[in-house]
């Protein structure tokens, strides 16, 4: 069964590739989006290449809805965009993949359906099925290479969807095995260096003695240092007292 979260519909038109097919369903569900709707496909239905190049996403295919033409997979819209790289003799508003998916949230939020209609692999999207969407979607793309393959057109709208309705953490950082250092653990950090440098005349002159022991502080606090950093800093500062005291014996 589809899941049950709202979102837009996904309309394959005249999809020449069942490979194509395929990664589109796979793209989609990469992003949480199975509801795919595909419109006379050339090679027709269902396909066992779509199938293999699905690979998880196979449900997908199993559950996608099969229209004869455009009307019929739109039936139920009250909005459409038409995903297209090429200029139209059309008026109609153009968003980026962004703020197409940023409208596409709002107008589902309020209880429209959206659908979201991409074309087949060789030319896109005639006029004619242009003309039946409410809004364009244009990727910018090199100017000199516009060509998009289906299931990266898709891929490109399913991540700006999640964008829009999804918890996304924009940078994180993978701990593994430590903690971040504790203020204390950093005062003595401090303490231990200033120690063993004002033993081994670091601070010289005495006039710039507190000010180079203040930038050495300064020096810790920037750093994000975890617990295991700062282990090992004193275990580098103990080492080197270790060797010069041996080689003064």
């Amino acid at each position: 069964m589809p899941s049950q979260t709202s979102q837009p519909a996904f309309v394959l038109v005249r999809p020449q590739m069942g490979e194509n097919i395929g990664a589109a369903a796979r793209a989609m569900w990469n992003f949480g989006l199975d509801r795919m709707r595909i419109v006379a496909p050339r090679d027709g239905w269902p396909s066992a290449k779509a199938v293999a190049m699905a690979s998880g996403a196979g449900r997908l295919l199993d559950e996608a809805q099969l229209s004869p033409d455009v009307p019929a997979a739109l039936a139920d819209c009250s909005f459409v965009f038409a995903t297209t790289a090429r200029q139209r003799d059309l008026t109609k508003p153009v968003f980026s993949p962004e703020a197409a998916m940023r409208l596409a949230a709002e107008k589902i939020a309020a209880g429209e359906k959206v659908a979201v209609m991409f074309g087949p692999e060789r030319a896109g999207l005639e006029n004619e099925d242009v003309a039946k969407a409410n809004a364009i979607i244009s990727v910018p793309v090199n100017p000199a290479y516009g060509s998009l393959n289906l299931g990266q057109c898709v891929l490109l709208t399913a991540y700006e969807w999640q964008r829009q309705v999804g918890k996304i953490e924009h940078q994180v950082v993978e701990m593994g095995k430590a903690d971040w250092a504790t203020g204390i653990e950093i005062e003595k950090l401090s303490d231990h260096y200033e120690q063993r440098l004002g033993d081994a005349g670091f601070f010289y002159p005495e006039d710039k003695a507190s000010s180079m022991k203040l930038n050495l502080r300064n020096l810790w606090s920037r750093m994000a240092l975890t617990n295991t950093d700062v282990q090992m800093l004193h275990g580098i500062m103990r080492q080197m007292v270790r060797w010069k005291q041996r080689g003064d014996e």
